[in-house]
């Protein structure tokens, strides 16, 4: 059988360090040469020939990140690497999985078809935000959920009077699948927008009021929606507000209005890097990609264990 090396791009190797050292092998050397004028190059500083190559890389802004990992699969495939495996864990773009108004592109699209044009063999990621964008690339795609890390968390919390909540509509199914496993209620934020990032009005679908309401959902970026979530809810008379979130972007404003917020606590895991934060609970994914790695490496199955409806 091949051997495993494990490698990261610049973006992601605070957690490509923790998933080798699960794994039980060390980060494989990669340099990256920088020229003058911003271009770069990055470098395998050891032997991969033959070899099931795993290059962690979260695809988030800036652009770069996205073509180091491209550099990188190509890197490999031209160094004689038996299978080239992508471990993104926020798959960035990923909101751009359709037309939604005229003369725009799509973006997860795009992605996919420079992946496959890289020579990737098999894509690894994490709660993406449209789960069909597995149908946009004719190549393997496991995709996992960060519910079998979050589910145990909300679990040892032990809210007297626990609530699920989902921002808004388009995470419906996903909070209620946390609501159904937990056995509690379900509200839903139903707000409207004028353009990206900006909430014009919110109104809440269901009874807060004495209830530990915990919002969940697969990305924060601005955190304008969940705080201004949290902030209905607890003038609504709920007890507390927590969100519980994959994919912690948190650009912008987003510490600050965390911060200022009325929200007791942010859940999130570490697919992104985050600052150091008071209201902030940040848990590790890397177990959990350590474990595919060992799955996909022997040939052995991974839907039991990372399926969503079977962990909720």
């Amino acid at each position: 059988m091949s051997h495993v090396n494990i490698f990261s791009g610049r973006a992601s190797r605070y957690l490509a360090e923790k998933i080798a050292q699960s794994y039980g092998t060390n980060l494989g050397e990669v340099i990256v040469n920088t020229f003058s004028d911003g271009e770069f190059q990055p470098s395998f500083e050891e032997t991969i020939r033959g070899n099931d190559v795993y290059i962690v890389q979260s695809t988030f802004a800036p652009a770069e990140n996205t073509l180091e990992l491209l550099l990188m699969i190509d890197a490999a495939r031209r160094a004689s690497a038996n299978r080239i495996v992508a471990m993104i864990p926020y798959f960035g773009f990923a909101r751009q999985d359709r037309k939604d108004k005229p003369r725009v592109s799509i973006g997860a699209k795009l992605i996919t078809n420079l992946l496959v044009a890289s020579g990737v063999d098999r894509i690894i990621t994490m709660d993406l935000h449209s789960d069909q964008i597995q149908g946009f690339v004719d190549l393997p795609v496991d995709h996992m959920y960060a519910s079998s890390i979050f589910v145990p968390h909300l679990k040892n919390l032990d809210l007297p009077n626990l609530t699920i909540a989902t921002p808004d509509t388009g995470g419906t199914k996903r909070a209620a699948a946390y609501a159904n496993f937990l056995n509690s209620d379900l509200v839903i934020c139903f707000k409207q927008r004028s353009k990206a990032n900006v909430v014009d009005s919110m109104t809440i679908i269901g009874d807060v009021e004495g209830k530990d309401v915990v919002l969940v959902d697969d990305i924060i970026d601005t955190a304008g929606t969940i705080c201004k979530a949290a902030e209905i809810m607890m003038e609504k008379g709920a007890s507390s507000v927590r969100a519980v979130c994959t994919h912690p972007i948190f650009s912008g404003k987003a510490y600050k209005r965390i911060e200022e917020s009325a929200l007791k606590e942010v859940i999130v895991s570490d697919t992104l890097p985050t600052k150091d934060h008071e209201k902030i609970t940040v848990l590790s994914t890397a177990d959990l990609f350590a474990d595919v790695v060992s799955r996909v490496h022997n040939n052995q199955s991974i839907s039991t264990h990372f399926e969503f409806k079977t962990l909720l």
